[in-house]
């Protein structure tokens, strides 16, 4: 029982951290990249500002729930779930060093300019953004199908 919840508050915790890269794909990434200036620089260091807290907030707790649930599932080594649960963790890891070392230090970067005083250069910072949050998306939607896979195919 102590797997299946562990499983379900992993599951739960990693569809907030996949919910920014579906809206990504669906909408921001093409209404962001047709920005100015300006709007693109107001618009980034918003989010920026309203998701650094909450957003670590979820990252931890997904990275201890995925821990935890893999140390659960180790008693089957070859089972479907401890193998989508590894899977998970891993990409997980991926997807916060992504982030540390490329889209916070871009970030960090953005966030030191204003709307009348930024590099003539800005669009090759969006793209390099851009870039490793692409990566990140694709690192993520793999643990999190890795989940479910484990989810649906490692219990019977």
């Amino acid at each position: 029982m102590e797997i299946k919840i562990n499983l379900f508050i992993t599951l739960l915790l990693y569809a907030f951290v996949i919910s920014q890269s579906f809206f990504y794909i669906l909408a921001l990434s093409k209404v962001t990249k047709s920005m100015q200036a300006m709007t693109y620089i107001e618009a980034r260091q918003l989010l920026d500002k309203n998701l650094q807290g909450s957003l670590s907030i979820v990252y931890y707790l997904a990275l201890a729930a995925s821990i935890t649930l893999t140390s659960f599932c180790v008693i089957n080594p070859s089972g479907v779930l401890f193998i989508s649960s590894i899977i998970s963790l891993v990409s997980l890891i991926i997807d916060v060093t992504l982030s540390l070392k490329g889209n916070v230090p871009l970030n960090k970067i953005i966030n030191t300019w204003t709307v009348s005083n930024y590099p003539a250069n800005w669009k090759e910072y969006r793209a390099k953004w851009f870039m490793v949050y692409q990566l990140r998306q694709a690192v993520n939607i793999i643990g999190f199908v890795s989940l479910l896979a484990g989810l649906v195919f490692g219990f019977y």
